[in-house]
């Protein structure tokens, strides 16, 4: 099993999306869809943008580089250009804090059908 790491407080993903820069991690974004937590990569897999600073809705993020989505939940890619899903973490809610657990492979993203 692996290890739990804090990534922030609840409080923090209180809005929609926020950016987060955590050790060890690549850049990561945690989204609040009806009130559950979701953290992804936060950058989109067509061309290094910050999904942070694109749109979100419901739980669809749009890339701000050339409107690709992805589904925040599943991190599957959408609609292109966006053809390599999201990396999606475990993640853990306890006492007022998120945790993620890193996969135990950290593989290349996987090209969506």
């Amino acid at each position: 099993m692996n290890e739990l790491i804090k990534v922030c407080a609840t409080g923090d993903v209180a809005g929609d999306m926020t950016a987060l820069e955590i050790q060890g991690f690549p850049p990561l974004a945690a989204f609040n869809v009806d009130g559950r937590i979701y953290i992804t990569s936060n950058v989109c897999t067509h061309n290094t943008a910050l999904l942070t600073d694109g749109y979100f809705e419901n739980d669809i993020v749009e890339c701000p580089l050339h409107g690709g989505t992805f589904n925040v939940c599943t991190g599957k890619a959408l609609s292109f250009p966006c053809e390599i899903a999201l990396q999606t973490y475990e993640v853990v809610v306890q006492d007022g804090a998120v945790f993620v657990r890193a996969p135990a492979d950290a593989s290349c993203p996987k090209k969506t059908a």
